[in-house]
C-alpha cells in the first residue's frame, strides 16, 4: 500500500480517493433511498388502508347506550380495526371546524346524527370484505345507513399494487445502474495507476500480491462510502419526518437496521469486486494497450 502512496503525486491521490468515495455514497444513498421504500412499502400500504373509514349513521332518537353497545358488536368483528363514537355534538364542532363557522347557530338547531367511524385492518379493506360487512351492519336496528367510498377502496388497492410493482422494477434497474456506475468509477481510479500494476507485474510479483493493496483500499472505499451514504439517509429521513409527522407511524428500526447493514454489505462487496476486476483487466493487458 505504501508503493501505491509514492506512485502517485500525494495531491493527486488524495483527489481520487475523495472523488471515488463520494461517487460510491451518492449510488449507495440512491440505492438506500429506493430500499427503504421498497421494504417500508407494505407499512405504508396498510397505513392507507387502516385509513379507510365506514361512517355508520344511527337512527335519530337512539339512546347513547345503545350506540355504545352497537360499538362493542363491531369491534368484535374480526374485520374490524377499530370503532370511534362521534356524538351529535362533536359531529358539529368538526363541522364547524371545517366550514369555519357556525352552522347550528345559524340553523338554530344541530341537523346531524351520531354516528361510529369503523377503520378496517388492513387485510380486509377491499370491496368484498366491505360489501360483507356492510351487510351485516345494515341488519342492525338502529342503524340508519353505511356510508363509505367504494370507487376510492377500489383506486387505493390498484394503486397499491401499480406502485409496488413499479418500485421493483425501478429498485432492479437502478441495482443494475448503482453496480455499472460503481464499477466505472472504480476503473477511473485503478487506470491513474495501471503502469504500476504492469511495473510490479514485469518486476515478478505475482498477481495475488498486487491485488492486495488495490483490494484493501477498494473495501476501505466502500465502507466509508456505505457510512457516508447511511448518514446522509439518516439526515434527509429526519427532515422527511420532521416536515410529514404522520409518517412517524412508519419507523421499524429492525427495518431500517437491515437496510442499512445491506448498504454496508452492498458497499464493500461492489467496490472490492469491481476492484478485483479493474485490476485483473490491467493485468491482462500487453505494455503497449496500457496507451
Amino acid at each position: 500500500m505504501e508503493v501505491l502512496e509514492r506512485n502517485v503525486p500525494q495531491k493527486q491521490n488524495k483527489t481520487i480517493r475523495f472523488s471515488t468515495v463520494i461517487s460510491i455514497s451518492l449510488v449507495l444513498l440512491m440505492g438506500g433511498l429506493l430500499s427503504l421504500i421498497l421494504v417500508h412499502s407494505r407499512n405504508l400500504s396498510n397505513y392507507v388502508k387502516e385509513n379507510i373509514v365506514l361512517n355508520i349513521i344511527v337512527n335519530e332518537g337512539t339512546k347513547e347506550s345503545a350506540i355504545l353497545e352497537l360499538q362493542s358488536q363491531i369491534k368484535a368483528n374480526p374485520e374490524v380495526l377499530k370503532v370511534e363514537y362521534i356524538s351529535k355534538e362533536q359531529a358539529a364542532r368538526n363541522l364547524t371546524k371545517d366550514l369555519g363557522e357556525d352552522f347550528v347557530e345559524f340553523l338554530g338547531y344541530n341537523p346531524l346524527l351520531p354516528s361510529l367511524d369503523v377503520y378496517l385492518k388492513a387485510e380486509y379493506a377491499d370491496n368484498a370484505s366491505i360489501t360483507k360487512l356492510v351487510k351485516r351492519l345494515e341488519k342492525k336496528e338502529v342503524v340508519k345507513e353505511v356510508v363509505y367510498q367504494k370507487s376510492l377502496i377500489d383506486s387505493i388497492n390498484r394503486n397499491v399494487r401499480l406502485i409496488s410493482l413499479s418500485f421493483l422494477g425501478f429498485g432492479l434497474i437502478l441495482l443494475l445502474i448503482a453496480i455499472t456506475l460503481i464499477n466505472n468509477t472504480i476503473r477511473l481510479a485503478i487506470y491513474s495507476q495501471r503502469f504500476l500494476i504492469k511495473s510490479m507485474q514485469l518486476v515478478g510479483a505475482t498477481k495475488g500480491f498486487i491485488r492486495k493493496p488495490f483490494i484493501k483500499y477498494g473495501i476501505v472505499h466502500g465502507l466509508v462510502a456505505s457510512l457516508i451514504a447511511i448518514a446522509l439517509l439518516m439526515v434527509i429521513m429526519y427532515f422527511i419526518k420532521s416536515e410529514v409527522p404522520e409518517l412517524g407511524v412508519l419507523n421499524d428500526w429492525a427495518q431500517f437496521g437491515m437496510v442499512f447493514f445491506g448498504i454496508i454489505v452492498s458497499g464493500i462487496v461492489i467496490s472490492g469486486l469491481s476492484t478485483w476486476f479493474a485490476v485483473s483487466k490491467f493485468l491482462r493487458l500487453k505494455i503497449y494497450e496500457l496507451y
